[in-house]
């Protein structure tokens, strides 16, 4: 079993910059693939961005490319998203998930089986 805890979450003026962490503990992560996911009141869970086991491939939502950034340490078992920019419609519940087939930037939600509890972001206009 794998447990994924988030930090970093707040509330930031729209503008300003927040760094997510996802810290993996049960088992390493430097296999997996990992993503960043939210959730906003009305909408469906949409992913965000998202990286292979080794960093070389990476995935960003269309909504947040240039400003998002995705990353990950695998000798600290961790995940970050850099989020710069911040628009008050990047509001969100922010979750991490794992993918154990690492090889790509995983996409589909569906295929991934670990998932945190979630950290809030809230982007005030």
């Amino acid at each position: 079993q794998v447990q994924l805890v988030e930090s970093g979450g707040g509330l930031v003026q729209a503008g300003g910059s927040l760094r997510l962490s996802c810290a993996a503990s049960g088992r390493a992560i430097s296999s997996y693939a990992m993503g960043w996911f939210r959730l906003a009141p009305g909408k469906d869970r949409d992913l965000v961005a998202a990286i292979n086991w080794s960093g070389a491939n990476t995935y960003y939502a269309s909504s947040v490319k240039g400003r998002f950034t995705i990353s990950r340490d695998n000798a600290k078992n961790t995940v970050y998203l850099q989020m710069n920019s911040l628009k008050p419609e990047d509001t969100a519940v922010y979750y991490c998930a794992a993918d154990t087939a690492g090889y790509i930037a995983t996409t589909s939600q569906y295929e991934y089986e670990y998932w945190g509890q979630g950290t809030q972001v809230t982007v005030s206009s």
